[in-house]
């Protein structure tokens, strides 16, 4: 199987080290993030073990536009003609995709961090460094999230990139959080609940005070952009996140 069922009708895909969620209702998609560029078949693959077909992927939301998230964007942009839903402080990163804000050089990284170098490692060979940039974005709109499935809420959680957003899906009693809180870090190879290391965060006391929105949604199990799902409940990792600080 290329998914496992992480909440009621939320499907994980992991794929070198980068999630991406399918959430189901009614027969219809959204696929929130959509990972590197040679997920792609792996998507395909997911539809087709759920069921579903590609037209019933109706939107794509992404929590933030980094270039691991957005892997596929401009490719399912173009073959099934669905919105790509993002906070418009992004907008620009998804068209650029190297070409955004981080606190610290990343170049000793893979030297400091062997652990993190081999995530590195296998991103590169999914196609990290061959995104193609993807425009024509839309932003969240409060009225059309309500349509969506799951019926997301967008919670701002800037920090990781100043237009970071987190979904909390309030009928599955989970939030997926994105980059704002993981559970591993790619640049550090770091296990548990913590945000980003500064060589892809734009700034970490922004991404650290955001924690307070995640804890606020109160739901039971957190949904990673990186990293294996936490089910202790948002509040306990939260509060271990802030522990570890940034690095």
């Amino acid at each position: 199987m290329i998914t496992t069922e992480v909440a009621d009708r939320v499907h994980r895909i992991d794929h070198a080290h980068v999630n991406l969620y399918l959430v189901e209702e009614e027969g219809r998609v959204l696929l929130v993030d959509t990972g590197l560029p040679r997920t792609w078949g792996l998507i395909a693959q997911a539809l087709r073990e759920l069921g579903r077909r590609a037209d019933d992927v109706v939107a794509v939301a992404l929590t933030h536009a980094h270039f691991d998230h957005t892997g596929t964007a401009a490719r399912l942009q173009e073959r099934l003609g669905v919105p790509i839903l993002a906070h418009p402080e992004d907008f620009f990163i998804a068209a650029h995709p190297y070409r955004y804000a981080h606190e610290n050089p990343r170049a000793l990284y893979p030297v400091r961090y062997p652990g993190g170098a081999r995530i590195l490692a296998a991103m590169t060979r999914a196609g990290a460094w061959r995104v193609p940039g993807v425009e024509g974005l839309q932003a969240y709109a409060g009225e059309e999230q309500a349509l969506l499935p799951g019926r997301p809420r967008v919670v701002p959680t800037p920090g990781h990139t100043y237009g970071h957003v987190a979904l909390h899906l309030p009928g599955r009693d989970a939030v997926i959080s994105g980059d704002a809180l993981v559970t591993l870090d790619p640049y550090t190879g770091r296990t548990g609940p913590q945000i980003v290391a500064g060589a892809a965060t734009a700034d970490s006391a922004q991404a650290l005070a955001s924690l307070d929105r995640l804890a606020a949604t109160g739901a039971g199990t957190v949904l990673p952009g990186h990293g294996e799902p936490w089910t202790a409940g948002v509040a306990t990792a939260v509060e271990l996140a802030r522990e570890r600080g940034g690095h």
